[in-house]
């Protein structure tokens, strides 16, 4: 299925957020959306999910759904967003209860995304009982056993120490070369931007457009080995942005 963002544009009150913004997102492919404090991620995503609706612009998903889809879009949140009082099988059980599975059929699957995730021996673990990068593979464990056409991500390992960051997205780039999945992965951190994403949307400052749209062509999963190349796309990135986001925060300073 094919995900489209067109010609988008969102007001708060008096404050434009969001100008004419558009973005494909092709199945099988991560797209990262970048860009100063304040220029509107955050909210472009809620509008793909949904949560909230553009004054201007539709989302539009084009193609059929896999049968297996229970919920096309799906988020992951960078709190992670678990039941504490509920089990690490029981967070992931809890999207499924709405849809009446037969009860194999519902075990099965939690007993499947617990292991894409490495989480078999910590099934009936609670939140509290875990490290945060185990909490947040149990969110990603609850957002995959739904089969999503498109992973929401919002600043999903911000949260999370630089260590536990690190292990994480080699766990996501794991589980998508294992079973490709589509995502719009919001960011700040250009380093995440450049391990993750297949195509990095550049959105100025408030009132967000899209500025730029940067492919990267190195293969998802040989990314880890190939460190001096994405520092140099890295660096690109940041003198793309680096004036735009200084004045963003000066905006925010006199704000």
């Amino acid at each position: 299925m094919r995900l489209g963002v067109e010609n988008i544009s969102h007001h708060y009150g008096e404050t434009e957020v969001l100008r004419d913004v558009s973005l494909t997102v092709q199945p099988g492919r991560i797209i990262c959306l970048i860009g100063p404090s304040g220029c509107g991620k955050s909210t472009l995503l809620r509008m793909i999910g949904g949560l909230e609706r553009p004054d201007k612009g539709r989302v539009r998903m084009d193609g059929a759904a896999s049968p297996d889809s229970l919920n096309p879009l799906t988020y992951i949140f960078q709190d992670f967003a678990l039941l504490p009082w509920r089990t690490a099988a029981g967070n992931v059980s809890l999207v499924l209860e709405g849809h009446n599975l037969p009860r194999a059929r519902r075990e099965a699957i939690i007993a499947d995304v617990l292991a894409r995730t490495r989480l078999s021996d910590f099934a009936d673990a609670l939140p509290r009982q875990l490290s945060g990068g185990m909490r947040q593979r149990v969110a990603i464990a609850r957002a995959l056993a739904v089969s999503p056409e498109v992973l929401l991500m919002d600043e999903p390992l911000s949260a999370l120490d630089a260590q536990t960051r690190e292990l994480l997205m080699d766990d996501l780039v794991a589980l998508w070369a294992r079973q490709p999945f589509s995502a719009v992965y919001v960011t700040h951190n250009l380093a995440e931007a450049v391990r993750m994403g297949h195509a990095i949307v550049i959105l100025s400052r408030r009132p967000g457009q899209v500025r730029e749209i940067v492919e990267v062509d190195i293969p998802l999963e040989e990314r880890a080995a190939r460190i001096d190349e994405l520092a140099l796309l890295q660096r690109r990135l940041w003198e793309m942005m680096r004036d735009e986001a200084e004045a963003a925060d000066r905006e925010i300073a006199n704000a």
